[in-house]
């Protein structure tokens, strides 16, 4: 059988009731400011990572079919390009759905999810232990935004990062290249990093991705606010907000709001706040990236580009890269 390998860490935080210190800072930094915006990692509490689990199967929803399909066809050139035998540690693992055929094609002996929701990603180790037998599965309940101490087991292991489902693009450019420094700094040079990164299409396509018809997308946005009055004793009229998908063009992004439908006034954590009609709260950016615009994002962070691979659609793309000792010179 597979172990699976819990923290004390993660077993404390799973225990406490309390709401994150920094959750309580950003959505009141938030409603303090004029130009609202949470941090979009904060949609993933149990119920929301559902909910991105049912928005991934939706039809208009392309990036994870087509990365799958993407996955599916080349882990086994990602193993022949240098990630053969690695300890595979994926970024933000969610359910792992799309880990197992890294896994197989990697054949290493340890693997390390990384996730801000606890619960879900226990559930989802748990699940994936079971299903590869001998594989060491150490679950890090942790905010990978910053370098994370990994598990002593993997210390002296060579590493594959896994950061799969464009969510770099959920960050704006100063924050994608932080993370993208702190990835190379908790796994150390000489690792590599497989990454999916969605590439600049038609907003035709975008839009409804981000939109769908049967409002998944929608409830997972809302479900943010439905979080703060559980979590944060907050007094938010849910159902007076609207979910709102656009795309700017000038930042080659998607973007998703939370609008007023009406003149609002609420409180969270006993403060009170008040919203116009109309005045949104500004809830994840996903960017899109050329070609050249992904190997530069990746270069300034402190990875250098192996290998590339696209559907013949060009709609996403996989990149291996490699944190290559830094050189004072070309």
């Amino acid at each position: 059988m597979a172990t699976l390998i819990d923290s004390p860490e993660a077993q404390t935080a799973a225990a406490s009731g309390e709401a994150d210190p920094a959750f309580r800072a950003d959505v009141l930094a938030c409603f303090r400011d004029t130009r609202r915006a949470i941090p979009a990692r904060w949609f993933y509490d149990k119920t929301g990572s559902e909910l991105f689990e049912a928005i991934t199967d939706l039809p208009e929803y392309y990036p994870t079919r087509t990365e799958t399909a993407l996955l599916e066809r080349y882990c086994g050139e990602v193993a022949q390009q240098g990630g053969a035998g690695r300890t595979v540690v994926e970024f933000g693992s969610g359910s792992s759905v799309k880990t197992p055929h890294l896994l197989r094609a990697v054949q290493g002996g340890h693997y390390v999810p990384i996730d801000i929701s606890g619960e879900f990603l226990r559930e989802s180790a748990a699940a994936l232990a079971h299903d590869f037998p001998g594989l060491n599965v150490h679950p890090l309940e942790g905010d990978f935004m910053r370098p994370l101490k990994l598990p002593e087991a993997i210390a002296n292991e060579p590493k594959l990062g896994f950061f799969p489902g464009s969510t770099i693009g959920n960050m704006v450019a100063r924050t994608s290249l932080d993370l993208l420094r702190s990835m190379r700094e908790t796994l150390g040079v000489g690792s590599l990093l497989l990454i999916g990164m969605d590439r600049i299409k038609s907003p035709d396509i975008l839009i409804p991705a981000y939109d769908d018809a049967q409002g998944v997308t929608a409830r997972f946005n809302l479900n943010l606010l439905h979080r703060i009055n559980r979590e944060l004793d907050g007094t938010i009229p849910v159902d007076k907000f609207r979910h709102v998908a656009r795309w700017n063009d000038s930042y080659a992004r998607i973007e998703m709001h939370l609008e007023a439908q009406d003149d609002l006034s609420f409180t969270v954590l006993g403060e009170r706040f008040s919203m116009r009609k109309g005045e949104t709260i500004h809830t994840e950016n996903s960017h899109k990236y050329g070609p050249r615009d992904a190997r530069l994002l990746l270069r300034a962070g402190g990875w250098t580009v192996r290998h590339e691979w696209t559907d013949p659609d060009d709609w996403f793309a996989l990149i291996l890269a490699e944190a290559k000792p830094f050189q004072t010179a070309p």
